[in-house]
């Protein structure tokens, strides 16, 4: 049951302006100690904002920035053009083209073996899953990404790769693909008989491997994300480029929010420093914690699979 419409905008109006209020106060502070910050980090200076200068300790910006520009823009890129292809000549067989796309995307970033763990991950998934039992589908999810943290397993991942960030890649991957494992487990769990044919092995494969929701989402669950690949329409050359354009522009505008962001605000560098800690309000501190991650953040994902815990209970 939704709520009335004046409540939810109170609690949206509350919402935004208590973040925007504390955005102000950490500007406020972040000026203060600029020059501090840049005599111990070394602020960078700012490309698309003249005049300012960014924070080089935001470890998570900089590195999606960096696999963004180096392959994953290019791989959704070639997910559009499969997915046009298929549309126009193979629509029927549209899922599993990009099902395949997916995988194979997969296998070029995290290599075979990080394609197999996220493989293995979803077989023994789907295979709890034919108990029907919710329960069992949420400890097999808890303890497959609890593996995620053994000593033994991390060290024998990390030597797969020859750097970190590779590292990172697949284990912020594998704690996302964990989440649509449990969405796929628990809804096969809740739906009857007469609606398991669609909810086979091969439609949770392209629901995993979806290659635009991939490293780290948006969380969609399986039976919309079922709706819209199913949904057949007719081909539209006008209205699939407004759609693409438009996104392009959404896309554009929440990079440039979130660069802006980090020349306004120099939330990890401060957060690496004492003396602004102190002085903050409470509002900054609030701010701190909302926005600020141990670096590498990819290994502390973890608790956001339990804050999605809510979504189903």
């Amino acid at each position: 049951m939704l709520l009335p419409a004046w409540e939810m905008g109170v609690y949206g109006v509350l919402a935004v302006g208590s973040h925007l209020y504390a955005f102000y106060e950490v500007h406020q502070v972040s000026q203060k100690y600029e020059a501090a910050m840049d005599r111990r980090f070394g602020l960078e200076p700012g490309t698309l904002f003249r005049g300012l200068k960014k924070d080089p300790m935001d470890f998570e910006w900089s590195y999606w920035i960096e696999w963004g520009r180096e392959r994953i823009l290019w791989l959704l890129a070639g997910h559009l053009l499969v997915s046009q292809v298929s549309r126009l000549l193979v629509e029927k067989y549209k899922p599993w083209c990009l099902m395949v796309y997916g995988m194979a995307a997969c296998w070029l970033l995290l290599g075979v073996k990080g394609f197999a763990v996220i493989l293995f991950h979803a077989t023994i998934s789907f295979a709890v899953a034919q108990f029907q039992l919710s329960l069992l589908t949420w400890l097999c999810s808890l303890i497959l990404l609890f593996t995620l943290r053994i000593p033994a397993v991390e060290e024998a991942k990390r030597k797969w790769y020859d750097t970190e960030n590779e590292y990172y890649l697949l284990l912020f991957t594998v704690s996302v693909r964990c989440l649509f494992c449990t969405s796929f487990s628990l809804e096969y769990c809740w739906h009857g008989p007469a609606q398991k044919s669609s909810h086979s092995f091969l439609w949770m494969l392209a629901y995993v491997f979806y290659y635009p929701t991939f490293h780290n989402g948006p969380l969609l669950n399986f039976d919309e994300f079922s709706k819209q690949m199913r949904r057949q329409e007719a081909f539209s050359l006008k209205t699939n480029l407004s759609i693409l354009i438009m996104g392009i522009i959404r896309i554009f505008f929440w990079w440039c929010l979130a660069e802006l962001m980090i020349h306004l605000m120099y939330i990890h560098a401060l957060y690496s420093s004492a003396p602004p800690l102190e002085a903050a309000s409470y509002w900054a501190l609030g701010e701190y914690r909302n926005n600020s991650r141990n670096p590498p953040p990819c290994t502390s994902r973890t608790p956001v699979y339990f804050s999605i815990i809510c979504r189903y209970l």
